[in-house]
């Protein structure tokens, strides 16, 4: 077959033409086919290939010469023939003039740019005159068997042509001469910081690569690499010892700072080489196992930028892994990275703001950060253009938190969020913006600083000229505190209940109605905004179950319970029918807490006028439910309840028996199914000693004590003295009587609380 061939036919064909899609750059698609010509001319055999090929365009900005860059272009790139001029010159122009991405994809771009492998700049002194071939790796590869100067110089050949990626597939196919390497690391590191740099970064080439990963495995250069940064660490540790000796001696201090400046190279590529190792998360789990992140703090006390650069990004991305972020916890790392807020290197910033942010997810470290003082750093930041977004994030993470919000007070931060709302005046705000003040608005302190300066004026304006939510939802917080800020929100009463129509969107009326709900001013005639824009019928229709949201729902009946509070609010109320509506969204929404309470609440606001009390005992079963809800699991609901049917049982006799008698068969059951579970349970009656027929004397159902509970508690009242039981303390008190303890809580029928232990006393 070789006898027929005549010659090798190769063709190159030039495809589409594109922009990079994030860098200045033109990206050729081009096919190459390549094809075996037998004697008579035919092809006997032949193969396709397709590739591309990015050229960049490094200079150009907007003053560039379009026309005259891309016939350069076209002159100096094969690919591209003449004829294709015009689609260059459109694409370098689309080029020129292509926006800027947002300040995140901006930062983003210059962090993709810090870690690009091909920046890793060579270090000084690792520079020859001599120009490396890919012919002689084999005598580069015999230095390594000699002293170390010559290993030097081989090893720094050899990493001449591992700095071009064309050579790489060829050393990786070296073996010799990449297990010298490996060899000459893994025994002479400690000798030379020189030589271990040097062979670090050969191996650091082939990291930048995945599909090289495995070779830097294989010899465990990353094993070796940890080892080389740990040793190097406690050297550093241990240099300050003869501080004063380099002091004394300007030589020997020049010396040592020449060493850092070697130590802080071995340290930058080693960890590079890691960093690029990380790509495989088993390969990060293992590193994380060799304490990767206490390592890497620790390189957070040098000052070098480049080095502190790498350690950032690499910190930044194993913080996305929990175990790690709790590394990093018992670490310090905060108080470490609080140095760097602000410092004068642009992309160092960045990435330690994009670090803090991560990390700001944990409770426990945003603590952290304001105890370091992070709080008034990051607040001087909002003016930085390039880094407000993060700082504004990591803000607003912080004041999530209620034990930090009062602490905004003490910063710059409110007056310029303030100011960041009036720019935004006829523009959608950021969604960071207005979370942050939301929560802050929380605060009582905060809501007065918003307010200062007409503050709460232009809030409002902007909100319903822009029907905007959210900051109606700022404004709804800050109406929430008493104090001097409730008051201001008079002038506004007649503007938001004009929001509380049907037609608004449900978000919208929910917020303009949580703030008139907050609004319990004594002066304000609450009949006055009920009938002037008609609000019963809304506040009636909303009550139906299913008919909106239960959000909405829910505020209705706040907003039901703030009015009540007037005397002719609440018989017009009353009048309307709202109270049955009320018990029957009572019924459907049982299980909520939250809904309960309220009603309750509302309940208990109109049985303190005349009207409504007569119209809720008399014409409705709301005491009954009160009743019921008497012993609920709730705190909040059982303290609401007792103090409505206190004010019910004052007004009407027949529901006051009702609900003493329940009070007392609820009380009294109590004691007896405790009695019963201790005499089951213990063997000896305490109480009685061996009487059984004492026991009857109160809950048989033929003694003194009917089973149905009609007897008030008040009946025995006085006979807790001839209980037997007046010996067991001395001072003349009942050791059982301990209602003195809890003014208001109700006592059992015998001063005892069955949730407290008994006292028992042996004669």
């Amino acid at each position: 077959m070789q006898d027929d061939v005549r010659y090798h036919k190769r063709k190159v064909t030039t495809g589409s033409l594109d922009v990079h899609p994030t860098e200045n750059a033109l990206v050729v698609h081009y096919e190459v086919e390549a094809a075996v010509l037998g004697e008579s001319g035919g092809p006997m055999l032949g193969e396709r290939k397709e590739g591309q090929k990015i050229i960049r365009v490094k200079n150009l900005s907007p003053t560039t010469d379009v026309a005259t860059l891309a016939q350069k272009v076209v002159e100096e790139c094969k690919l591209i023939p003449p004829s294709r001029l015009p689609q260059v010159e459109q694409l370098l122009f689309y080029l020129q003039n292509r926006k800027s991405s947002p300040v995140k994809g901006k930062v983003e771009k210059k962090e993709r740019r810090i870690l690009k492998p091909r920046e890793l700049t060579p270090f000084e002194g690792i520079e020859l005159n001599e120009e490396a071939s890919i012919t002689r790796v084999d005598e580069y590869t015999e230095l390594l068997y000699e002293g170390i100067p010559e290993k030097i110089r081989g090893s720094t050949l050899i990493l001449q042509l591992a700095r071009n990626p064309d050579n790489l597939e060829e050393l990786l196919h070296n073996e010799v001469a990449l297990g010298a390497l490996a060899r000459v690391l893994r025994e002479d590191w400690k000798q030379s910081v020189e030589l271990a740099t040097i062979i670090i970064y050969i191996f650091f080439c082939f990291s930048s690569f995945s599909q090289f990963h495995m070779v830097v495995s294989d010899y465990k250069i990353g094993a070796l690499c940890m080892s080389v940064v740990e040793h190097e660490l406690k050297r550093y540790d241990s240099a300050p010892e003869n501080g004063s000796l380099r002091r004394d001696q300007e030589k020997a201090q020049r010396k040592y700072q020449a060493l850092l400046a070697k130590q802080e190279q071995l340290l930058r590529v080693s960890l590079y080489l890691l960093l690029n190792l990380a790509e495989d998360t088993r390969t990060e789990l293992k590193m994380r196992n060799k304490n990767i992140v206490g390592l890497l703090v620790k390189v957070l006390e040098r000052d070098d930028e480049e080095l502190l650069v790498l350690v950032v990004s690499f910190l930044k991305k194993l913080s996305i892994f929990l175990e790690n972020k709790n590394d990093m916890a018992e670490v310090d790392t905060v108080e470490r990275l609080a140095r760097l807020v602000p410092c004068e290197h642009e992309d160092l910033l960045s990435l330690t703001l994009r670090l803090l942010l991560n990390l700001s997810f944990d409770s426990g470290l945003r603590a952290k950060m304001v105890e370091v003082g992070l709080l008034p750093k990051l607040t001087a930041l909002l003016g930085d253009e390039n880094n407000r977004q993060i700082a504004m994030r990591i803000l607003y993470h912080i004041s999530i938190d209620d034990r930090f919000k009062g602490m905004f007070v003490y910063t710059d931060c409110i007056p310029q969020l303030m100011q960041m709302l009036c720019e935004h005046a006829d523009v959608e705000m950021e969604a960071e913006l207005i979370s942050i003040c939301i929560n802050l608005a929380a605060n009582k302190k905060n809501a007065l600083l918003m307010c200062e300066d007409n503050g709460l004026r232009k809030l409002m304006k902007r909100a319903l000229k822009m029907k905007d939510w959210l900051l109606m939802k700022m404004i709804r917080n800050i109406s929430q505190h008493d104090g001097p800020t409730k008051p201001l929100f008079i002038d506004y009463v007649g503007d938001l209940a004009a929001q509380i129509r049907a037609e608004e969107e449900e978000e919208w009326v929910l917020e303009c109605l949580g703030t008139l709900a907050n609004l319990t001013i004594p002066d304000l005639d609450w009949e006055l905004v009920l009938k002037e824009y008609n609000l019963v019928p809304f506040l009636k229709d909303r009550l139906k179950p299913g008919s909106a949201e239960d959000d909405l729902i829910l505020e209705v009946v706040i907003m039901i319970g703030t009015v009540s509070m007037d005397d002719a609010c609440a018989a017009m109320l009353a009048k309307s029918g709202i109270i049955p509506a009320l018990i029957e969204l009572l019924n459907a929404q049982q299980e909520d807490d939250e809904f309960v309470c309220q009603i309750v609440y509302v309940f208990y606001q109109m049985v303190f006028h005349q009207a409504t009390r007569d119209v809720i005992i008399k014409d409705t079963q709301a005491p009954a439910y009160l009743i019921d809800l008497m012993h609920d699991k709730n705190s909040e609901i059982r303290k609401v309840c007792d103090n409505t049917l206190d004010i019910i049982a004052e007004y009407d006799e027949e529901w006051g028996r009702k609900i003493q008698s329940e009070k007392f068969r609820f009380y009294n059951n109590q004691w007896l199914e405790m009695v019963e579970s201790r005499q089951a349970d213990e063997a000896e009656p305490y109480l009685y000693d061996n009487d059984d027929d004492r026991t009857d004397l109160f809950y048989s159902a033929d003694g003194i004590t009917p089973a149905d509970g009609s007897v008030s508690p008040d009946f025995f009242s006085d006979l807790q003295p001839h209980n037997g039981d007046s010996h067991l303390n001395t001072d003349g008190v009942d050791a059982f009587d301990q209602t003195s303890a809890s003014p208001g809580r109700p006592a059992t029928a015998y001063g005892f609380r069955p949730d407290e232990q008994p006292y028992y006393q042996y004669s």
